[in-house]
């Protein structure tokens, strides 16, 4: 049962819809806000290693800014996340065509993706909260009525998990993920997130055209930029001209290879280490790959929480999904949903400090 305990307006949408805000606090340190708008991690308060307290997600402190400014900040994106090349995928013979969003090629479920939907509030107490949104078919050009939940949890181990559910009635493709923009410094901080040691356990990535469109390779990435096996500093490489793959992406944007099967259960993905304050955060997910993206189109064009502008390399985002334009590469496995089937994807953002 919902309950008003934790919960708040946020503000209202040009149609009349109210956007909920519902404050989550566990046994742990960690405190979260979610957005009923676009399923949406907008706060996040972690520890350092002294016990201080600092928001560690990137957001805005009104509802207007997610409107004029469309960032998928913190947001949950779908029903594809990532990019389907010029917006065409054939599913049993037929030809589907969906938004053109980005350059070519839709991204993020094209331009009114699941980040842009008010979902409905289903229950909430003080530790979970969850969320639906029902897609109907034809939406944005993909087949089949889809039924998403994300349900968000504290534990009192200081995790913050989301589990995303999908059913549909008809033949569909699915790719759920989040957007959080994470900076373990503080959202508000004069220090950005290219000091972060970052380690990801991927043998391979996915190498793209200039589009991001990957090419089809998986690549090792031993002797790259891209070899993050071992804690490296985001900022070594990022700037790394040499590199074709970091001029095309300006920076990082790019799939790390985890493993090549979705697991009943979530994995490691990505570990994230601020030096100067000595907060982690794990990221684990039962799917294959990991977008790692490193802010690079943050422009100084919003503001977040703290009333800082947002710049390139302030944030880094980690987001487990299947891979991008799964659709048109069957090498790459599939993003199919059958009537009768249930799609899931679970993450976990672990929370810790290091000495």
């Amino acid at each position: 049962m919902t309950t008003d305990r934790g919960r708040a307006p946020f503000g209202t949408l040009p149609n009349g819809e109210t956007v909920q805000a519902i404050a989550l606090a566990g046994r742990g340190a960690i405190q979260v806000r979610i957005l009923t708008y676009g399923a949406t991690i907008q706060s996040l308060l972690a520890p350092d290693r002294n016990g201080a307290l600092a928001d560690v997600a990137l957001g805005h402190a009104a509802l207007a800014p997610y409107l004029e400014r469309p960032q998928y900040i913190g947001s949950t994106v779908g029903r594809v996340a990532n990019r389907i090349a010029g917006g065409r995928f054939t599913l049993d013979g037929r030809d589907y065509r969906v938004p053109v969003n980005n350059g070519p090629n839709s991204l993020h479920g094209g331009a009114e993706g699941f980040d842009k939907r008010n979902w409905e509030l289903l229950r909430s107490d003080a530790t979970t909260t969850m969320l639906r949104l029902v897609s109907p078919d034809g939406d944005q050009g993909y087949p089949g009525r889809l039924t998403v939940t994300a349900t968000y949890s504290l534990s009192g181990d200081d995790e913050l998990s989301v589990e995303y559910l999908a059913t549909t009635d008809r033949t569909t493709i699915v790719n759920l993920s989040n957007h959080a923009y994470w900076n373990l410094a503080g959202e508000g901080a004069q220090q950005g997130a290219m000091e972060h040691l970052l380690t990801i356990p991927a043998d391979h990535y996915l190498p793209t055209d200039a589009t991001a469109i990957p090419t089809g390779e998986l690549r090792p990435v031993e002797g790259t930029p891209f070899d993050f096996r071992r804690p490296g500093r985001i900022a070594d490489h990022v700037r790394d001209a040499a590199d074709e793959q970091l001029r095309f992406g300006r920076g990082y944007d790019h799939n790390m290879v985890v493993a090549r099967d979705v697991a009943s259960e979530a994995r490691l993905l990505a570990r994230a280490e601020d030096p100067a304050s000595g907060r982690v955060m794990e990221v684990l997910s039962n799917q294959p790959g990991i977008q790692f993206y490193s802010g690079n189109f943050l422009d100084a064009t919003s503001s977040g929480k703290a009333g800082r502008l947002y710049r390139m390399g302030d944030a880094i985002v980690l987001e487990p999904q299947m891979f991008p334009d799964t659709p048109n590469r069957p090498a790459f496995g599939s993003l199919r949903l059958e009537p009768g089937e249930t799609y899931r994807n679970v993450i976990v953002w672990r929370f810790s400090t290091s000495g």
